[in-house]
Protein backbone atom coordinates (compact mmCIF):
# COMPACT_ATOMS: atom_id res chain seq x y z
CA UNK A 1 0.00 0.00 0.00
CA UNK A 2 1.80 2.73 -1.42
CA UNK A 3 0.82 6.47 0.84
CA UNK A 4 0.74 9.39 -1.73
CA UNK A 5 0.19 12.93 -1.39
CA UNK A 6 1.83 13.00 1.91
CA UNK A 7 -1.17 11.53 3.29
CA UNK A 8 -1.33 9.15 6.79
CA UNK A 9 -3.78 5.94 5.73
CA UNK A 10 -6.70 7.74 7.32
CA UNK A 11 -6.46 10.41 5.22
CA UNK A 12 -4.75 12.82 7.27
CA UNK A 13 -2.27 14.91 6.14
CA UNK A 14 0.91 14.01 7.93
CA UNK A 15 2.57 16.83 10.28
CA UNK A 16 6.42 17.73 9.61
CA UNK A 17 8.71 17.30 12.07
CA UNK A 18 8.90 21.04 12.84
CA UNK A 19 5.00 21.43 13.44
CA UNK A 20 5.72 17.84 15.93
CA UNK A 21 8.03 19.85 17.57
CA UNK A 22 5.98 23.08 18.00
CA UNK A 23 3.14 20.92 19.26
CA UNK A 24 5.64 19.60 21.91
CA UNK A 25 7.18 22.77 23.02
CA UNK A 26 3.33 24.15 23.38
CA UNK A 27 2.47 21.36 25.62
CA UNK A 28 5.26 21.51 28.05
CA UNK A 29 4.86 25.01 27.77
CA UNK A 30 1.25 24.85 28.98
CA UNK A 31 2.28 22.11 31.22
CA UNK A 32 4.44 24.26 32.99
CA UNK A 33 3.24 27.82 33.31
CA UNK A 34 -0.16 26.18 34.45
CA UNK A 35 1.85 23.90 37.25
CA UNK A 36 3.70 27.58 38.06
CA UNK A 37 0.38 29.60 38.35
CA UNK A 38 -1.38 26.35 40.33
CA UNK A 39 1.52 26.12 42.81
CA UNK A 40 1.36 29.86 43.36
CA UNK A 41 -2.31 30.05 44.33
CA UNK A 42 -2.31 26.91 46.57
CA UNK A 43 0.43 28.11 48.02
CA UNK A 44 -1.71 31.45 48.22
CA UNK A 45 -4.51 29.68 49.79
CA UNK A 46 -3.08 27.12 52.19
CA UNK A 47 -0.04 29.69 53.55
CA UNK A 48 -2.30 30.90 56.64
CA UNK A 49 -2.69 27.59 57.75
CA UNK A 50 1.11 27.23 58.24
CA UNK A 51 1.60 31.21 59.05
CA UNK A 52 -1.24 31.68 61.95
CA UNK A 53 -0.89 27.53 62.62
CA UNK A 54 -4.68 27.15 62.22
CA UNK A 55 -6.37 23.63 63.55
CA UNK A 56 -9.62 22.23 62.80
CA UNK A 57 -12.14 23.07 60.31
CA UNK A 58 -10.50 26.04 59.12
CA UNK A 59 -7.28 24.18 58.24
CA UNK A 60 -8.99 21.63 56.42
CA UNK A 61 -10.88 24.18 54.74
CA UNK A 62 -8.16 26.15 53.03
CA UNK A 63 -6.85 23.17 52.16
CA UNK A 64 -9.46 21.61 50.30
CA UNK A 65 -10.22 24.59 48.74
CA UNK A 66 -6.55 25.32 47.62
CA UNK A 67 -6.54 22.07 46.08
CA UNK A 68 -9.44 22.32 44.57
CA UNK A 69 -8.83 25.68 42.84
CA UNK A 70 -5.38 24.45 42.15
CA UNK A 71 -6.76 21.51 40.12
CA UNK A 72 -9.04 23.85 38.19
CA UNK A 73 -6.58 26.98 37.34
CA UNK A 74 -4.37 24.24 36.22
CA UNK A 75 -6.87 22.62 33.78
CA UNK A 76 -8.25 26.19 32.62
CA UNK A 77 -4.76 27.05 31.65
CA UNK A 78 -3.44 24.13 29.84
CA UNK A 79 -6.90 24.06 27.80
CA UNK A 80 -6.82 28.09 27.60
CA UNK A 81 -3.04 27.22 25.99
CA UNK A 82 -3.96 24.72 23.75
CA UNK A 83 -6.87 26.05 22.25
CA UNK A 84 -5.60 28.92 21.91
CA UNK A 85 -2.09 27.29 20.11
CA UNK A 86 -4.57 25.08 17.99
CA UNK A 87 -6.57 28.39 16.54
CA UNK A 88 -2.70 29.47 14.98
CA UNK A 89 -1.00 32.05 16.31
CA UNK A 90 -3.73 35.29 15.15
CA UNK A 91 -1.20 38.02 15.35
CA UNK A 92 1.95 36.93 14.14
CA UNK A 93 3.31 37.85 10.99
CA UNK A 94 2.99 35.38 8.15
CA UNK A 95 6.76 35.84 6.97
CA UNK A 96 9.25 36.01 9.45
CA UNK A 97 11.01 39.09 9.79
CA UNK A 98 7.73 41.16 8.86
CA UNK A 99 5.16 42.82 9.92
CA UNK A 100 1.20 42.07 9.91
CA UNK A 101 -0.40 44.05 7.66
CA UNK A 102 -2.34 45.60 10.56
CA UNK A 103 0.10 46.64 12.31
Amino acid sequence: MENHGGRSPGGRRRRTQAERDAITVEIGYALGTAAFAAALLFGAVVGPVFVFQLAGGARRALLVSGAVGAVVLFTVRVVSVLVRFGRGAGGQPSQPGRTSPDS
